[in-house]
């Protein structure tokens, strides 16, 4: 069985809740929103993964919500951690350092080999 998508696509999958929940501690944010702010730094993801991704981490209470009127539009559904999103956050992020030091040692490591 062949694998369609890229090593850095299976990366973001793995990693996706954990940095909508980091862009989301800065500020309450819509859907959309989040996929801009994806790509500004660097990390494309379709429409298509982040609302099952949204769905996920309310289904675990992690986000709350809270709908909002547009300016002229729909209303726009706002995601913002709760505090056990919070938590899970600097939980996440603690042992998202810890794994990409240790990845980073071994791929130096082996940089350093070929030198």
């Amino acid at each position: 069985m062949e694998e369609t998508s890229t090593p850095r696509a299976q990366w973001l999958r793995g990693v996706l809740d954990m940095c909508l929940l980091a862009l989301m501690a800065e500020s309450s944010v819509y859907g959309y929103e989040l996929t801009v702010r994806l790509a500004e730094a660097g990390l494309e993801v379709a429409d298509g993964s982040i609302y099952p991704a949204l769905a996920r981490l309310r289904k675990r209470k992690l986000v709350e919500v809270e709908r909002r009127s547009g300016d002229g539009g729909p209303a726009r559904t706002y995601y913002r951690p709760s505090e056990a999103g919070m938590e899970t956050l600097r939980s996440w992020s603690h042992d998202w350092n810890q794994l990409a030091t240790s990845i980073g040692s071994i791929i130096n490591q082996n940089a350093r080999k070929e030198s």
